[in-house]
């Protein structure tokens, strides 16, 4: 039987807290057993294993990251927007490592099915790109590049991977700069091939 107050939110949200304490990949049934003082098997009558808690935990994640993405684009367009997004993004790495780590895991279709949250990302990248005048394929190139520069900047300054005297602030907002220009000046558009 459960012990009594355990419910799934309350492990999974407990779950997310440890990944940023000891790392997403140290994340276990029995870790998080002994967090809340009970027997590996009352974790069990929440989750079914430790890839199902890792999931659940990407999923909130990826929920409460994209929540603050949103709040901070509302209202804004073009480059106020993309560095809205950028900072959001990179204010959630950078303060919650380990459930962001959890943000890059491979989820179970059936898991993801009955949650908004990849949508909502989906409606959220999405919307603000379109304010570039790009559409499809584009959209989906420019969201390529957009996820690989904020994700590689993010894991190199989380690893002290920067080391020339240079502001890293500086240098990030240089990037976001660079990537304005990019998305305005979008191969393809001389030709008229951009909607």
């Amino acid at each position: 039987m459960a012990r009594a107050g355990l419910t799934t939110e309350r492990v999974v949200l407990a779950a997310a807290d440890l990944a940023d304490e000891i790392g997403f990949e140290n994340v276990t049934v029995a870790a998080l057993a002994r967090q809340f003082g009970v027997k590996d098997a009352s974790m069990y009558a929440h989750v079914k294993n430790v890839r199902e808690l890792r999931e659940r935990i990407a999923l909130l994640a990826s929920g409460e990251m994209i929540d603050r993405i949103a709040l901070a684009v509302a209202g804004r367009a073009g480059k106020d927007a993309l560095v809205a997004f950028a900072d959001a993004y990179r204010a959630y790495a950078l303060e919650r490592p380990g459930r962001y780590r959890a943000t890059h895991t491979q989820l179970d279709p059936a898991l993801v099915a009955g949650t908004t949250t990849y949508h909502r990302t989906a409606e959220v990248t999405y919307g603000m790109l379109r304010a570039y005048g790009l559409s499809e394929p584009d959209l989906t190139d420019a969201v390529r590049l957009l996820r690989s520069t904020f994700h590689g900047y993010c894991n190199l300054e989380a690893i002290g991977g920067f080391g020339a005297p240079r502001s890293v602030e500086t240098s990030w907002r240089h990037a976001l700069d660079a990537l304005h220009v990019a998305l305005e000046n979008w191969p393809g558009a001389e030709d008229g091939d951009r909607a």
